[in-house]
């Protein structure tokens, strides 16, 4: 795992998971997806998800980004709650404090890869709060990630490697606290999954942004400072990876 993994601290979490319970359905058809889950990520740590398919990774992202309300339980992002929250404070928190990395970047097909970083900026200005915090320049945040040769391509003239680099730099134009990543390297090769989870890693160390990151590749786990196991709707941390380099 990464040697340079945040010392734990008592102030306020990036993210804070406690007694998270999630129902789905009704009556007879009732599932829990989410089963008493407790996670704390502090800034500047990245925390990999593993587990198989159905097992309530995508739901444990959903309530973390405050796109789904629990049934029971705390949800923190840097100190706000998102489970008292209503609509429309959710959505501004989201906005904030929370970045999401998809799979394969899921990026607007017309933007170029500067124009992707600009536009979630224009949205955080909206907010009185994000607009006293200085806005990250495109090029860049694009040059952070090496991409920033490649400002003025769109999506279809880029890999799948590159594609993902520039979600993750849009990911952080908007200084969040917490950044979510779903399968980050389910499209690429070895070789461009090992390049992008270690930039990922070193992204989240210097913004000093709590990470969780969803993935079925344990060919990268050495990378991250920490590794859970979701299995059945219940969260455990996970035998230690490989140790490597980030």
């Amino acid at each position: 795992m990464s040697s340079s993994a945040p010392e734990t601290t008592t102030g306020e979490a990036g993210l804070l998971l406690e007694g998270v319970t999630l129902q789905l359905g009704d009556g007879d058809d009732t599932v829990r997806a989410l089963d008493d889950v407790s996670l704390r990520v502090e800034p500047g740590e990245l925390v990999a998800v593993v587990g198989p398919s159905g097992s309530g990774k995508s739901s444990l992202l959903a309530v973390a980004g405050g796109l789904t309300v629990p049934t029971s339980g705390t949800v923190r992002v840097g100190g706000h709650d998102l489970v008292e929250a209503n609509r429309r404070t959710r959505a501004r928190l989201r906005r904030e404090l929370i970045g999401f990395v998809f799979q394969s970047g899921n990026l607007l097909p017309a933007l170029t890869a500067a124009d992707q970083l600009r536009l979630p900026t224009r949205f955080a200005r909206r907010s009185s709060s994000a607009s006293e915090r200085p806005e990250r320049d495109p090029h860049a945040l694009l040059a952070e990630v090496g991409m920033d040769h490649k400002a003025d391509r769109r999506p279809h003239q880029l890999s799948g490697g590159e594609r993902q680099r520039i979600g993750i730099a849009r990911a952080l134009a908007t200084h969040p606290r917490l950044l979510l990543v779903d399968e980050p390297t389910a499209a690429l090769d070895r070789q461009r999954s090992q390049e992008v989870v270690a930039l990922l890693v070193r992204e989240t160390h210097e913004h000093k942004v709590a990470t969780v990151m969803v993935t079925h590749d344990h060919d990268v786990l050495h990378h991250c400072d920490r590794v859970c196991e979701m299995v059945d709707g219940r969260l455990t941390p996970a035998s230690p990876a490989t140790p490597g380099r980030a």
